[in-house]
C-alpha cells in the first residue's frame, strides 16, 4: 500500500503571518506552488493559497473614478505637428487627472510615484489576514488512498504531513496523480484456484 511518505515532498516552503501578501506571492511564484503552510516559529497556524491572494486583490475597493463626458473615438483625427508639439510638454499623466479627479489626491503626483498604498496594497496587508486558519494534516505512515479522499470532501488541494507539530512534508493534488500515472496506486486482485468470487 502507497503511504504519505512515499509520494510526498519534504522541502517544504513556508510563510510568517506577519509576511506581507508582496513576500508571499513572490514565495508562491518563484518556487511555483499554489499553496504553503504558515508557521509561526516551528508550529503551524494556516495555509496560505494564491486563490487567498486573489481573492483579496478582487474583494478590495478600486480606486473611485468618475467619467463626466464620453468620447467617440470615430472623431479622434491623426495629430498633427502643432498637436504633437503641445503633447509633449503636458505631463504624462494629465489625461488621467481628468478621469479621476474625484479619487481625493492629486492624481498626477500619484501616478509619478508608485509609492503610495493604492499602489502597493500588497505591502500594506499582512499573511494573517487572509490565511485559512483550518489545517488538514495527516501522518506520513496514512494510505494515498486516504488523503485524496480528504482533499476530494474539504475541496482543497493539499495536506500537510505531520508528526505531533511537525511539518514532515506536503501532499498536493499534483503528487497524487503523479502516483497515479506512475502505475504506484495499482489495485492488485489475486486469484486463488477454486477461490469462489465474492
Amino acid at each position: 500500500m502507497l503511504r504519505l511518505r512515499d509520494i510526498m515532498t519534504t522541502d517544504v516552503v513556508t510563510v510568517s503571518p506577519d509576511a506581507t501578501l508582496r513576500e508571499a506571492a513572490e514565495l508562491l511564484a518563484g518556487h511555483h506552488l499554489s499553496g504553503m503552510p504558515v508557521t509561526a516559529g516551528s508550529k503551524v497556524v494556516g495555509v496560505v493559497t494564491a486563490s487567498d491572494l486573489l481573492t483579496f486583490d478582487a474583494t478590495r475597493p478600486p480606486v473611485p473614478t468618475e467619467r463626466t463626458e464620453d468620447v467617440d473615438w470615430g472623431d479622434a483625427l491623426e495629430p498633427g505637428v502643432e498637436e504633437d508639439a503641445e503633447r509633449e510638454e503636458v505631463p504624462p499623466a494629465s489625461y488621467y487627472t481628468e478621469l479621476w479627479d474625484d479619487a481625493g489626491a492629486d492624481v498626477v503626483a500619484r501616478m509619478d510615484s508608485a509609492g503610495g498604498p493604492e499602489w502597493n496594497v500588497l505591502d500594506e496587508h499582512a499573511v494573517a489576514e487572509v490565511m485559512t486558519r483550518s489545517i488538514h494534516a495527516m501522518t506520513p505512515d496514512q494510505p494515498v488512498e486516504a488523503a485524496a479522499d480528504l482533499m476530494r470532501r474539504m475541496a482543497v488541494h493539499r495536506v500537510l504531513v505531520m508528526e505531533g507539530e511537525q511539518v514532515r512534508g506536503i501532499v498536493t493534488t499534483t503528487d497524487i496523480a503523479g502516483a497515479v500515472a506512475d502505475h504506484k496506486l495499482q489495485v492488485r486482485t489475486y486469484v486463488f484456484p477454486g477461490a469462489r468470487p465474492w
